[in-house]
């Protein structure tokens, strides 16, 4: 019985301790991210990509992403007329951005790019679904600067940041 408990208590003590970090919050509209001694994973948009001397970074805009029930509560509180009328969210996913403030991280230059829909011919006859197609970071550069077909730019992220810098990006799915 002891042993059942710990597996239920180590993966709880994990979800406590990521619950409680936070990213500081700072007067403006864009910050730049401070060294830390820990690994995060957030939701964003990215607004921007910019090279200097070599070294990239990307601009992001920190949301709140909720799926299944969660987005419906969160839909239901937020816009409840429109829950009402359509019974919950569209396509099982809500999106939430009440914060303008843009952040700045530098990008580990091994990190690592998941894609799940891009252009990868400069035809739309060929866009298509690839379930975290792992693209370079170069690749994912280039498509980002790409705008013609589809813009990535409006497409949700995930990224995992340890001690300030991102190391994965993984492109968010929306119909």
């Amino acid at each position: 019985m002891i042993k059942k408990k710990s597996v239920y208590v180590m993966p709880f003590a994990v979800l406590l301790f990521l619950s409680l970090i936070t990213t500081a919050s700072t007067i403006g509209t864009r910050v730049d991210a401070e060294s830390s001694v820990n690994t995060q994973s957030i939701t964003v948009y990215i607004d921007n990509i910019q090279s200097d001397n070599g070294s990239l970074s990307i601009t992001i805009d920190e949301i709140d992403w909720y799926q299944g029930s969660s987005a419906n509560q969160i839909f239901a509180e937020r816009e409840p007329e429109a829950y009402a009328e359509i019974g919950g969210v569209p396509d099982d996913y809500y999106i939430v951005n009440d914060s303008d403030i843009l952040t700045n991280y530098k990008v580990a230059d091994n990190a690592s790019v998941k894609m799940q829909i891009y252009d990868h011919t400069g035809n739309i006859e060929d866009l298509d679904i690839i379930w975290n197609e792992e693209i370079t970071l170069q690749q994912f550069i280039a498509q980002f600067n790409k705008t013609e077909l589809l813009d990535l730019s409006q497409f949700p992220y995930h990224v995992t940041i340890q001690d300030g810098v991102i190391t994965s990006i993984v492109q968010q799915y929306i119909p």
